[in-house]
């Protein structure tokens, strides 16, 4: 076995090893050669070649959000560093554990018109966790495996991204036939490490207010599945004084729940709003992805906001007032073990909110069976037919708005890069999510997108992991048409070049060029149609590209919401 003779990426690697590292994207270069000897001779890795960076810093996302594990990214010098940023950035928004090694030019070379470099020290600045930039001179060895373990005790603890910066001397290619043999002990990472928990006599306090407020509400954002377990559910559905709103992405199911957020709440009465308005908000899980939620809690001035969960929380209602660092059901299961009761049973808040609820899903009802071909009826039509127990990635934008607004199978495991909610690197990290689901859960992938998302990531498909099972799925609707939808973006001159980019383009010559099935519908039966057998065992994977009209998007979106509206004579809250 060919090993590298520097004696920093043996340090790296060793260290990759101890902190639990299994799945190592690596894009190809010359500076990085000996990390890339490195990571294929040390056992116990699995490496994966992705040569366009930006993809490959969103396929190693979609491999850690499936695996819960620290992914590590590796390239060489200069520009290629920089192509990760949109993935760093997804990363540390949505608390997922990837470790960058970036291969750099000696200190010496730096800033002296040598190609191919540029200053790569804390390049990611805020957006990582913690960044090393190891030395060359001479290094302190075991200085710098103290400095290597703290900032992976960091990715682990604190579940965000980290960025080692190694610089290396040529010769680049200098091969040795065995590793090196530091003289020191690796410290062991501890994968289950984290903050230390909310201490006890606190817990005490916070157990008694819980059970104190009479309108408590659950807003729970993105989780993985099995987050909650089945008591914490039967807690929230039995208590009158909980009402528990779900977004699609927060893997949690029941039929007392609130799951279309943006259903419920359209044109909320404001006569109304002390009826609706909890004592006490928890918040539970990532990003929220409905702006109408945040826009009403914000409006009726929420006074005491709790956040419950490992993650590092965010003040989205301006009344943050505890951060309880514990996962969700160590929480509730402490709830439900304090001695201290509340006279709850009196609570009408349930109640209120889930008769606003069956009144909205009336009119849900009705404006479905009669809706037009649209974006609208195409998702609905597409979230009806998957098969069950399939994991579910779902693009940015217009896909996971419109997922929000039906009800979500509750086999499947749903995923979106909503930490920063951009279209860029959607397909990447489906990919390299659906690898990840097929060889550890066996599970396929269905990844819905628009056409805007799928084209831009177009290297998603420049690889050669794809399993057969993965299945895309586009809406095109020849451009953005999520900017149809928001307020005035239509009265802008030059709104179909610039804001929704309209185009003529179709899937058909790069599902062929990268060895994928096609398949395209224009209206509804041909849809339900393909439908039919398009998630059938095949023996490669496959496109469907449903092709929408684009100027008409917009206006049966607004007659849904309109048509979910209840005449109450009193002015509303309007979204």
């Amino acid at each position: 076995m060919d090993y590298s003779r520097l004696i920093l990426s043996h340090l790296v690697v060793q260290h990759c090893q101890a902190g639990g590292i299994e799945s190592v994207v690596i894009s190809p270069g010359s500076r990085n050669a000996p990390l890339v000897m490195d990571f294929t001779a040390y056992p116990g890795f699995k490496c994966y070649s992705i040569v366009d960076e930006r993809s490959a810093g969103f396929f190693a996302l979609g491999i850690a959000q499936q695996t819960r594990r620290p992914v590590a990214l590796v390239c060489t010098s200069g520009s290629a560093l920089v192509n990760y940023f949109p993935a760093i950035t997804e990363a540390y928004y949505s608390q997922l554990p990837l470790v960058v090694i970036s291969a750099d030019r000696p200190e010496r070379l730096i800033d002296r018109g040598e190609g191919q470099t540029i200053n790569q020290k804390n390049i990611f600045g805020s957006h990582v966790l913690g960044s090393v930039h190891l030395s060359d001179q001479e290094p302190d060895l075991y200085q710098a495996s103290n400095q290597l373990h703290k900032t992976f005790k960091k990715a682990a603890s604190l579940w965000g991204p980290i960025h080692i910066n190694v610089p290396m001397d040529e010769p680049l290619y200098a091969v040795a036939q065995e590793p090196v043999d530091f003289d020191f002990n690796l410290l062991t990472h501890d994968q289950d490490f984290f903050e230390q928990p909310t201490e006890a006599s606190r817990l005490q306090k916070v157990y008694h207010q819980y059970h104190s407020a009479t309108k408590k509400m659950i807003l729970v954002g993105a989780l993985p599945p099995n987050s909650i377990a089945k008591a914490v559910v039967d807690h929230w559905r039995s208590d009158p004084s909980i009402i528990v709103l779900i977004e699609t992405l927060a893997n949690v199911h029941d039929s007392d729940f609130i799951s279309g957020i943006d259903q419920v709440i359209t044109d909320f009465p404001m006569n109304r709003m002390q009826e609706f308005k909890p004592d006490l908000l928890i918040s539970l899980g990532g990003m929220i992805v409905s702006k109408r939620i945040k826009k009403l809690l914000r409006a009726m001035g929420i006074q005491c906001h709790w956040h419950i969960g490992i993650e590092r929380p965010n003040d989205t209602f301006f009344a943050l007032k505890e951060h309880i660092n514990l996962v969700p059901n160590q929480f509730f299961t402490g709830v439900m073990e304090h001695s201290y009761q509340a006279d709850s049973s009196a609570s009408q808040f349930k109640s209120t909110w889930l008769s606003l609820k069956m009144t909205r899903l009336t009119g849900h009802k009705s404006f479905v069976s009669s809706a037009p071909y649209s974006d609208f009826t195409v998702h609905r039509t597409i979230l009806e037919c998957l098969p069950n127990h399939i994991n579910l990635q779902l693009a940015n934008s217009a896909s996971i708005r419109y997922a929000q607004l039906f009800e979500a199978n509750p086999t499947h495991a749903i995923y979106c890069n909503r930490g920063t909610s951009g279209i860029e690197g959607s397909m990447s990290t489906a990919i390299g999510a659906a690898i990840s689901a097929q060889e550890t859960q066996n599970r396929a992938t269905v990844f819905i997108t628009g056409d805007l998302s799928f084209f831009y990531d177009i290297n998603a498909l420049w690889q050669k992991y794809t399993p057969n099972s993965l299945r895309i799925i586009i809406v095109n609707n020849n451009g953005g048409g999520i900017f149809r939808i928001l307020p005035g973006a239509k009265q802008i001159k030059p709104f179909e070049t610039f804001l929704e980019t309209t185009h003529s383009r179709n899937a058909s010559l790069m599902a062929s060029e990268f060895g994928f099935e096609y398949f395209d519908a224009h209206n509804l039966n041909a849809l339900k149609s393909i439908l039919e057998s398009f998630f059938n065992p095949s023996s490669a994977p496959r496109i469907l590209e449903v092709f929408t009209p684009s100027t008409l998007n917009d206006q049966v979106l607004n007659e849904y919401f309109d048509h979910l509206k209840v005449n109450t004579g009193t002015p509303a809250l309007k979204f």
